[in-house]
């Protein structure tokens, strides 16, 4: 039912017109727009322009192409957090449960995850000095043009678990990756990531090294919708600022 990532959809909710809001959904849609082209083509009255212009066709053609600003970088890729409910785990479960169950529902992680992963493979093996290792989970990022390599934690972020990601993602960048794909970026799924520790585990690292909390229940559902009405008024105010900002 939801195609796009739920930014897309957080933007969307701020275009009042019905219209407008449907020719945006079906444009992104049809040219694979990032949500940063998405709010690029918003902002810019898109549809107000193509509907006044002409060649309608032209104008299509040019909007729907990408600019540098619309580049996705690994942060704007990799959400936090992910809920991943459709998994109906119980209250104790193993990490091999936790993997075995999102393999099981591979298509409804991929949809959380977001636009652009492809599925790889899972513990894919690999052997440093006389020690193999498995990495959880492999995938690729279409956009990002990389492998994303997944790691899975039953608990909180530690830092020996940013070092070893770290690890893999120099072995897959030597091993795994082709010469025209960027660097790995690795993603620790954690129960806990702790803000402050992932601050400073994380940061300046020369590998691309990230970690995202995961809930396997929804949200309240009254905290859910009070989440989403916020985020629609923030949106309008952004959008009736920038309109405002044009005519002056």
């Amino acid at each position: 039912m939801f195609t796009l990532p739920w930014s897309a959809y957080a933007l969307l909710m701020a275009v009042k017109d019905g219209d407008a809001r449907q020719f945006y959904e079906a444009e992104a849609l049809r040219g694979g727009w990032s949500v940063r082209q998405l709010d690029r083509q918003i902002s810019s009255q898109f549809y107000e322009r193509t509907a006044l212009s002409r060649d309608k066709a032209a104008i299509l053609a040019k909007g729907a192409a990408p600019r540098p600003e619309d580049y996705v970088s690994a942060d704007d890729a990799i959400k936090d957090p992910y809920v991943l409910e459709f998994l109906n785990l119980k209250n104790e479960y193993s990490e091999s449960d936790l993997e075995a169950a999102l393999i099981q529902r591979l298509e409804d992680f991929l949809l959380e995850l977001g636009e652009g992963f492809t599925f790889v493979g899972r513990q894919r093996r690999l052997r440093i000095d006389q020690t193999w290792y498995r990495v959880d989970l492999l995938l690729f990022h279409r956009r990002l043009r990389c492998l994303v390599i997944i790691d899975l934690k039953l608990g909180s972020l530690g830092h020996a678990d940013v070092g070893q990601m770290h690890m893999y993602c120099n072995y897959a960048r030597e091993h795994w990756a082709f010469p025209d794909e960027n660097p790995p970026v690795g993603l620790i799924l954690c129960a806990d990531k702790g803000h402050a520790l992932a601050r400073y585990a994380l940061d300046g690292l020369p590998s691309k090294v990230m970690a995202a909390n995961y809930r396997t229940v929804l949200p309240d559902a009254e905290l859910l919708q009070k989440e989403i009405e916020t985020t629609r008024r923030r949106l309008e105010q952004r959008t009736n600022s920038l309109r405002e900002r044009r005519r002056s």
